[in-house]
């Protein structure tokens, strides 16, 4: 999750939408009930972020989930982030962008 302010919440979300490759546009947008989550200060993974009153609570699909998945069948090798430290290549945004 990411808080967004309301003013940039359709340019976040057009932006991210052209990346589907990537972790592509948001999933869910607003009360984070909606997903099933309680706290937005207890994170599953990661550390709480600071938010401003009249943020928007937006939520992207994550590596986490993978991650999981991957600690769980303990492959010999594997290449992943961490939350809030994101995995970097030589790879351009143009590589992944749909429009």
């Amino acid at each position: 999750m990411r808080p967004v302010p309301p003013r940039h919440l359709a340019a976040a979300s057009r932006e991210t939408g052209l990346l589907p490759a990537v972790h592509g546009g948001p999933v869910h947008c607003g009360d984070p009930a909606g997903l099933g989550i309680d706290d937005l200060g207890r994170p599953d993974f990661g550390d709480p972020v600071d938010t401003e009153p009249d943020d928007i609570p937006v939520f992207w699909a994550c590596g986490v989930t993978p991650q999981a998945a991957l600690a769980a069948s303990r492959p010999p090798f594997a290449l992943t982030h961490a939350p809030g430290q994101m995995f970097l290549t030589d790879a351009r945004d143009e590589q992944y962008r749909v429009a």
